[in-house]
């Protein structure tokens, strides 16, 4: 039996993995990390008597879980991970918005922990395999440009996947701008650049989470499409996560890294 502790646990991704865990028959949520949360409301949140709720990060008691799954916000996460594995959790993480920079610090830190975890820009299958179809069709269309649309409540953008795209598309490519001469007559029209690859964030509500990677060709266009309508969908990615991270001697990142 593995105790997990979740991050996050009375936000919409949260809700779904206290879902996910409560079903799950060798796992059991030990404890949470949700501010405010009273405990009058732990049935509204699907959480038992005995789960500890903790309010700050500075509050939590390690020894109460083996596993640290994280849906929180972007400014939190890289306190909340580094957290975890300066006190020997394994860190499984949805939340998005670590910097490359974050990210190495982390995975160093992992290893020197020997230390396993799994940071996933989206637990979703068609989110992966989008990923996985755009990197090999970068070799064969340099010109590329990226959208992904999010329901409006979102606090970062690019989104995690989108960004990830672009690194992936990018490592298999020469470097290129699609119109390197080009001006905007309104700043930031183009999107943003990621080493010639563009990107373009939608927030709107009644969006969850959609992708598409837009290639061009002399006569010809490849566009690669994916939508996830219920967050729902992510679950078989983070149970995927949740029973195999405890085989990881350091910390990775992306969800095809396990599969």
């Amino acid at each position: 039996m593995a105790n997990v502790l979740i991050a996050g646990a009375t936000g919409a991704m949260g809700q779904k993995a206290v879902d996910l865990v409560n079903s799950m028959p060798d796992m059991e949520i030990t404890a949470v990390l949700a501010p405010h949360l009273d405990a009058a409301d732990r049935e509204q949140y699907h959480l038992g008597e005995g789960v500890k709720v903790f309010d700050l990060l500075t509050d939590v008691d390690p020894t109460v879980a083996d596993i640290w799954l994280d849906f929180t916000v972007p400014s939190a996460v890289y306190e909340n991970v580094k957290y975890a594995l300066n006190n020997g959790l394994l860190p499984v993480v949805g939340t998005t918005g670590l910097t490359d920079e974050q990210e190495q610090e982390l995975i160093e830190l992992s290893e020197s922990k020997h230390l396993g975890g799994l940071i996933a820009p989206n637990f979703g299958m068609s989110a992966v395999l989008l990923m996985k179809f755009a990197q090999e069709a970068a070799k064969y269309f340099p010109d590329v440009e990226v959208i992904e649309m999010h329901h409006a409540d979102k606090k970062d953008a690019p989104s995690g996947t989108a960004l990830s795209t672009a690194k992936l598309i990018d490592q298999v490519r020469e470097p290129h701008e699609s119109n390197p001469d080009e001006t905007e007559s309104l700043a930031g029209v183009r999107g943003g650049d990621y080493h010639g690859i563009k990107i373009h964030s939608v927030r709107l509500p009644g969006y969850i989470a959609h992708e598409q990677v837009l290639f061009g060709g002399a006569g010809e266009a490849l566009t690669i499409r994916q939508d996830s309508f219920d967050r729902q969908s992510f679950m078989s990615g983070v149970k995927v996560a949740l029973e195999k991270v405890g085989d990881l001697d350091h910390l990775v990142v992306g969800l095809e890294k396990i599969l």
